[in-house]
């Protein structure tokens, strides 16, 4: 048995969730969720706890098993709570600055980098931090790798944007090897 499929995703207080037709719906005080997920699976509500089982061993439902319940516990908390990362720019004039409903990105190169924030998603700038957030913790995480990727820190002197609990192992330059 899955270690993380067999455990129970408690649902908090002010949630709802409804399954229906291999269909889960999750309310919340922060907005809705949806989720599709293979008859092989089942999810049911039990006792204000939503488990999830599987109908075999073969591999690849075992596989699903833990994967459904993650991301089942992953809807209640983004609709209750919400996910949260902070991206940190570094480097000499490197900075971000909200106009509308776009971000744009003052990274070295010859023109800004503008880019629209999605409906699902809110961004605030904060000096040289980026706050994304949003109730969807698997758009969140693809927002954030595609800021991300305007410029990745480099090793040698640090600059670009990171996360916040990344740690960027330096290297020495030519001059340091004498």
């Amino acid at each position: 048995m899955s270690r993380i499929g067999k455990l129970p995703v408690p649902v908090a207080q002010g949630v709802k969730v409804e399954i229906a037709n291999n269909l889960v719906k999750v309310e919340g005080p922060k907005g809705k969720l949806e989720l599709q997920y293979k008859p092989d699976i089942t999810i049911e509500l039990v006792d204000g706890q939503v488990i999830v089982t599987r109908s075999s061993d073969i591999g690849k439902v075992r596989s699903l098993h833990g994967l459904y319940r993650k991301l089942v516990f992953n809807m209640v908390h983004g609709v209750s709570e919400g996910f949260r990362k902070v991206l940190i720019i570094n480097g000499v004039g490197y900075r971000a600055e909200k106009k509308g409903n776009a971000v744009i990105f003052n990274l070295g190169f010859s023109l800004p980098i503008e880019y629209p924030i999605p409906e699902d998603v809110t961004i605030d700038i904060e000096q040289n931090k980026v706050v994304v957030s949003s109730i969807d913790k698997q758009r969140l995480g693809q927002v954030c790798s595609e800021i991300r990727s305007f410029r990745p820190p480099e090793p040698y002197k640090g600059k670009g944007i990171r996360y916040e609990d990344e740690h960027v192992r330096k290297k020495v330059g030519k001059t340091g090897v004498k």
